[in-house]
């Protein structure tokens, strides 16, 4: 009981500190100063520290951040597979989630999406706590992810697999689809013209009547994303999304997902083993091994951090 009284008073310590992300920004910068536009990730981006020991970028400290975790937790039985996870994304940024193999990366998004729910700990998504919440219900407050293993329709049409995803968006009932309604032939409408404009977006609009399991390899990487961004996300949580991709494929993959963060003003979240994706997009990164975060920084902190190196490498850094 003492523990979880601490544990309440700490997160109402740090409400209380973190007060309103304006009044730091104004601290920082002062009240009349413009927001920029996002620069180029290769440049640097300038990193803001939080009162709630977070970080985001310079451009993204007024808002609220897209994603808050706090003491985020998950037991399975006697193993703590993710444990006192503390993270926050800004609006839009791109960060990264990197670590080991088995670390918990990927049962982090499954807590994110709510595939499990947690066994301690606090999600906020835009500010709203997710407690309790369905798979459907978050996805639906703006959360979509992509999978290690894609995991496409694979029988279906490259368009139909994107109207899947803009079920979120689906303004008429069922007795209008049963009856073929009016409303009906207006939604499918939409949907086809929405559908065409995400892929177009990815250069895949002449491929909209292809069967998906047909497409090569990186098309199908680039299908799940369009398919994910049809759900409307606020947040875009990718795994493993290079995994398989030859180096051309892996440049155009970072350039789209600068395309993504800039044309429809979300933030990325991602996990991934190639470093020289992870340092040259994101702006944010957060190490997990053995389920616990052991750094959190900009990609040029990450590289020097020695526990960093040790948790890679099996080695302390002066041995390296």
């Amino acid at each position: 009981m003492a523990d979880t009284d601490k544990r309440s008073n700490k997160d109402l310590e740090a409400r209380a500190a973190q007060g309103s992300y304006r009044a730091q920004a104004a601290r920082a910068k002062g009240d009349d100063a413009p927001v920029k536009a996002p620069p180029a990730p290769r440049k640097g981006t300038r990193m803001v520290p939080l009162p709630s020991d977070g970080i985001v970028p310079e451009r993204d400290v007024h808002a609220t951040p897209v994603l808050e975790c706090r003491h985020l937790g998950i037991d399975f039985g006697g193993l703590h597979a993710v444990e006192d996870f503390n993270l926050i994304v800004g609006k839009t940024e791109i960060a990264g989630l990197i670590g080991p193999n088995g670390a918990g990366k990927t049962t982090v998004f499954n807590l994110l999406t709510k595939v499990y729910q947690p066994t301690g700990g606090t999600i906020l998504l835009d500010g709203h706590d997710t407690a309790g919440m369905s798979t459907a219900r978050v996805s639906q407050m703006g959360i979509a992810r992509t999978f290690q293993n894609i995991r496409l329709f694979s029988s279906l049409t490259v368009e139909e697999n994107v109207t899947i995803g803009l079920h979120n968006t689906i303004r008429c009932g069922m007795w209008s689809g049963i009856f073929r309604l009016p409303r009906y032939w207006v939604s499918e409408k939409e949907f086809h013209d929405r559908s065409l404009e995400l892929l177009d977006v990815f250069g895949m609009a002449d491929l909209a009547h292809v069967q998906a399991g047909n497409l090569p390899y990186g098309a199908q990487r680039r299908l799940e994303i369009v398919r994910a961004l049809a759900t409307g996300p606020k947040l875009l949580l990718l795994d493993e999304p290079a995994a398989g991709m030859n180096p051309s494929e892996t440049a155009e993959l970072m350039e789209n997902i600068r395309k993504i963060r800039d044309r429809f003003q979300i933030a990325v979240l991602l996990i991934e083993h190639d470093m020289d994706l992870v340092m040259g997009i994101c702006e944010g990164i957060a190490v997990l091994n053995f389920g616990r975060i052991i750094a959190k920084g900009t990609p040029d902190q990450i590289q020097g951090d020695p526990q960093v190196i040790e948790a890679y490498l099996g080695t302390s850094a002066k041995e390296a």
